[in-house]
């Protein structure tokens, strides 16, 4: 249980620094005979940072918790 609080922790306290990361996507807009016309596209994939929080505080709470045993 101590090793996944702190592997929680970690986690936490990346996705409170990092707010998400962006992808990007290929996608086909037509395909004439040979042609081929691609359109690449940036999405941006994130959470909230208080998501990153309630993570970071859950990995506490095991390591606490796991030493009192």
């Amino acid at each position: 249980m101590r090793t996944l609080g702190i592997i929680l922790i970690i986690v936490g306290i990346a996705m409170i620094v990092f707010r998400g990361f962006s992808v990007q996507t290929e996608k086909e807009v037509a395909n004439i005979g040979p042609l081929e016309i691609n359109k690449k596209e940036n999405k941006w994939i994130g959470w909230p940072t208080y998501a990153g929080a309630v993570v970071a505080i859950a990995g506490i709470v095991m390591v606490v918790t796991g030493k009192r045993k």
